[in-house]
């Protein structure tokens, strides 16, 4: 099967545990302290104990970016150490709400018994644009993340190719179904040769297309699903995981009760 060549290995003197969330939070531009613990199958505790070792190692570094539990994101020398071409950045203020949903949903993916039956994996955004280099162009759309079946994989579904979209906001359903049709009708590996993007006859590269929206998200998504035709049978939208979204921001006011050990106050103002 085209393009499904598994992440590269970690190198030097790093356990097999550290690899594993080394190339997690490399491959998704950075994880949050919770995610990371759900990763290494540890307690949240243990995660920042590990994440602080990475810090030590000058692998990676992190910072409370926004609400919730601190990110994490590799270093220029962490990024080398796993082999990844990456460009050395913290993630992106204005994504991290995106980049929290696509972890989650990778993380159900791939905690679920048949995607680890069949020996399925997880190709992210970040290593499609890497492999696609300078050639992104401003209309083309990359995908959230590509899974992949293995050829002998114990399903009915081996051997393809599936496109994940994680919504978490609107967009207007004519740019939902140009982007539908986009995923649906390409025919070749990102970063081929531009006459191998759209070759009529040739089977598409995505079997299906699978949408995880949020509640704001899901009605634009089904009408865009709806002016499909009988493409629209290649679409599968779901809900996404438990734990995608982003805690909510915590008030000053609330967060100096918070460290006061007070509670906050209940509807009538008063502190219960």
């Amino acid at each position: 099967m085209e393009g499904t060549a598994a992440p590269p290995a970690a190198g030097g003197n790093l356990a097999g545990r550290d690899i594993t969330g080394l190339l997690f939070a490399a491959e998704m531009y950075g994880v949050q302290l919770d995610q990371l613990a759900a990763v290494l199958r540890v307690s949240e505790s243990r995660a920042g104990a590990i994440a602080a070792r990475w810090r030590r190692q000058r692998h990676a570094e992190s910072a409370r970016l926004g609400p919730g539990p601190p990110w994490l994101w590799l270093t220029r020398a962490g990024l080398a150490s796993c082999g990844l071409p990456y460009q050395h950045a913290p993630p992106a203020l204005s994504r991290l709400a995106h980049i929290r949903a696509v972890a989650a949903v990778r993380l159900a993916l791939e905690s679920a018994s048949g995607y680890q039956a069949a020996g399925a994996y997880w190709r992210g955004e970040r290593r499609i644009r890497a492999r696609m280099g300078g050639r992104v162009g401003l209309r083309d759309h990359i995908p959230d993340g590509e899974v992949h079946w293995p050829d002998e994989a114990p399903v009915p579904w081996a051997g393809e190719c599936w496109a994940i979209e994680a919504e978490l906001t609107r967009k207007t359903v004519s740019r939902t179904t140009a982007i539908m049709q986009e995923l649906l009708r390409r025919t070749g590996d990102y970063g081929c040769a531009a006459a191998d993007v759209l070759v009529p006859g040739r089977p598409p590269r995505h079997a299906r297309v699978v949408y995880l929206c949020s509640p704001a998200a899901k009605p634009t998504v089904t009408r865009a699903r709806a002016a499909l035709g009988g493409a629209a049978a290649r679409i599968e939208i779901r809900a996404l995981p438990p734990g995608a979204a982003m805690a909510p921001a915590i008030r000053p006011a609330a967060a100096r009760r918070r460290r006061a050990g007070q509670r906050d106050p209940g509807p009538d103002g008063t502190i219960r």
